[in-house]
């Protein structure tokens, strides 16, 4: 069975993105680098996600892809970010799909963690500039936006700034099951869409995993 992707293109970058594999996103500076680059990341994914991804068969070549969806003109990719929403993210979802979802989302936050855990007390190599931010900050960054951009995106309250990680993932899970039973707001009080469960589990296992390889390839640099 093919792996179905998504493309989100801006004018200078282009995002493929494993619509039935949440955290599994690649961009490029073109739609086929893109590609290219979501194919040898494969591996990396199934590992990081352990048990979860287990019955994933990795795709060797564009052969084994087949683009569902697209999506242009998002200059969010430009900046990295696979922000736009596309026809798989609305398509309607069951308890059991929510489930099997979350399952994923989990083993995302968990790859997370787990490397950051393994990550302390090492000095991250600095980007080509001297940027990059720190271990601790990066950590920061990743909980503040499940807590107050992902959670509220859903249409849901973001947990009190105080909240901790469980909570805060307990408050995530509990927010897409309550969009699930039509609980949550379809639209912002201005009007804006929120996003749909499957988008928002999307997103926060890419953000999750792209920042745990972030995490690994400086603490490798660095060493």
């Amino acid at each position: 069975m093919k792996i179905r992707l998504a493309i989100d293109s801006g004018e200078k970058r282009a995002f493929a993105t494993a619509v039935d594999w949440p955290g599994w996103a690649r961009s490029g500076k073109t739609r086929d680098e893109a590609l290219t680059r979501l194919i040898e990341y494969g591996a990396r994914y199934k590992k990081s996600l352990g048990r979860a991804a287990s019955t994933l068969t990795l795709p060797q070549s564009v052969d084994d892809l087949e683009v569902v969806a697209t999506v242009s003109g998002d200059k969010n990719a430009d900046f990295g970010v696979p922000h736009a929403t596309v026809t798989p993210d609305l398509a309607p979802i069951s308890e059991a799909q929510l489930d099997d979802q979350v399952k994923l989302l989990v083993a995302a936050w968990k790859a997370f963690a787990d490397v950051d855990a393994a990550a302390r007390g090492k000095t991250l190599a600095a980007g080509p500039r001297g940027g990059g931010r720190s271990l601790s900050k990066i950590v920061e960054h990743v909980h503040e936006a499940d807590r107050l951009a992902y959670i509220v995106s859903l249409g849901a309250k973001a947990p009190p700034s105080a909240a901790s990680r469980d909570e805060v993932e307990a408050a995530f899970i509990g927010a897409l099951h309550a969009k699930l039973r039509g609980e949550l707001p379809e639209k912002g009080p201005r009007g804006g869409e929120r996003w749909s469960a499957r988008y928002a589990i999307r997103r926060s296992a890419w953000h999750a995993l792209d920042h745990a390889w972030e995490i690994e390839d400086r603490s490798s640099e660095s060493a």
